[in-house]
């Protein structure tokens, strides 16, 4: 049985690939250049699983969507002590390339701002570090997070930096206040670089994905970073990661993001999901047009939205038998999106050899939507590769369960 994930965010694709609506970024000379009809979704689970659709394969800068990661490796250099004294935390409510500082101690509100993303990057490692040093423990610990290693684009560093006025002055303003000590030049071309990493949206998956599990790695197991900085840099990207359109974002949406203008979306939902998608034509907020779309099916079909609540279980299922002709599959607590997952990927790789398959509901509390429309999915597509499904449900957790066709699973004798 083929898990549905993966022609689900085909269905995606396809449903909005014909909004051309926005624009490409026209003031780096090299994001001007982008082609505006790339479109590609990728999402980890947080058990390391990555499913992905369109143009996965394509590199791109991580632009802004740096600063979420290197607000995590000062936290981690630094101490969140010493990092909470140069930056802020509450959303500014203006534009991303805004100079806006804290009255009194002149901080930048937060470090998803560009104020607060240099002054990040000047914390990297320690007081004194060179240049070069700090670009590298960017993009070592930006590949850490992907799991594999990432280049620096130059060609996007030379391009960025003849457009780099704005954010020379910003840096100036903070070296004014004694928020950085170094050169102005030499921070801003550091994090110039920063931004300039190239990455997939298969690798911001992978990368989210490891803040939304506590930061460990999904597929290797090593801590990447502390679990209280993950959850730190979460509770950031989800009061501030959208810029001036964060409050509306996380109301709707629900999920932590942040945007890049190269056109990339990323996203984590604490204990499930890393999500990464690209597009580059731009709203007038510097957001990807069609990845918020993405965004917004993936949060209303999937119940992604952080603010459902639901009393969860283990997410395993609590036994895989075989007996005689028949293989029962036992799932327990409550079957959301991420359950629904991993019940799926485990016929997936593992596809009953028996004639006879029975998903056993006995120990079920509840299936959110999504997890019901995703188990009866799996169950329909086990009875097209000719098995006989059935299903045990004592307190009917699974009402009407339509194969599909108008068909229903037998049920069990005992």
């Amino acid at each position: 049985m083929r898990t549905p994930i993966p022609d689900y965010l085909d269905e995606i694709l396809d449903a909005l690939r014909d909004d051309d609506s926005g624009s490409v970024a026209d003031y780096i000379p090299a994001l001007k250049a982008a082609n505006p009809d790339l479109f590609a979704v990728a999402l980890t689970t947080v058990a390391g699983r990555t499913y992905s659709s369109g143009d996965c394969d394509v590199e791109f800068s991580i632009q802004s969507m740096s600063k979420p990661f290197a607000y995590a490796a000062a936290l981690a250099d630094r101490g969140e002590p010493f990092v909470t004294s140069r930056v802020g935390v509450d959303p500014s409510g203006e534009a991303f390339n805004e100079l806006s500082l804290e009255t009194g101690s002149h901080r930048p509100r937060n470090p998803m701002i560009n104020a607060g993303a240099i002054t990040t990057h000047h914390l990297l490692v320690g007081s004194g570090t060179s240049r070069q040093i700090r670009v590298e423990r960017a993009r070592e610990f930006f590949s850490e997070l992907a799991g594999r290693p990432l280049r620096i684009d130059e060609r996007i560093v030379e391009s960025e930096l003849e457009a780099a006025d704005r954010n020379l002055a910003i840096a100036h303003m903070l070296r004014n206040y004694g928020i950085i000590e170094d050169d102005p030049h030499e921070v801003v071309a550091g994090y110039t670089a920063q931004c300039s990493i190239s990455v997939t949206v298969r690798d911001i998956a992978m990368m989210t994905a490891t803040l939304a599990n506590g930061g460990i790695h999904p597929v290797t197991g090593t801590t990447v970073v502390a679990r209280p900085i993950a959850r730190r840099t979460l509770s950031v990207m989800a009061s501030a990661g959208m810029y001036d359109a964060a409050g509306s974002w996380f109301t709707d949406v629900g999920i932590p993001a942040k945007s890049g203008v190269a056109g990339g979306l990323l996203g984590a939902l604490p204990g499930q999901v890393g999500i990464g998608t690209l597009s580059p034509r731009l709203d007038d907020h510097g957001n990807s047009v069609r990845g918020q779309r993405v965004f917004r099916r993936l949060s209303a079909d999937m119940g992604l939205h952080l603010m459902d609540s639901e009393a969860l279980g283990s997410r395993e299922p609590r036994s895989i038998a075989v007996s005689g002709d028949t293989t029962t599959v036992a799932l327990q607590g409550v079957i959301d999106f991420t359950g629904a997952e991993v019940v799926l990927d485990r016929l997936d790789r593992s596809t009953p050899t028996t004639p006879k398959v029975i998903i056993d509901l006995s120990r079920v509390d509840s299936f959110t939507d999504v997890g019901r429309r995703m188990v009866l999915e799996g169950m329909r597509r086990l009875s097209l590769d000719g098995l006989a499904v059935g299903l045990k449900d004592p307190d009917e957790v699974l009402p009407e369960p339509d194969l599909g066709d108008g068909t229903f699973p037998f049920i069990p004798n005992d």
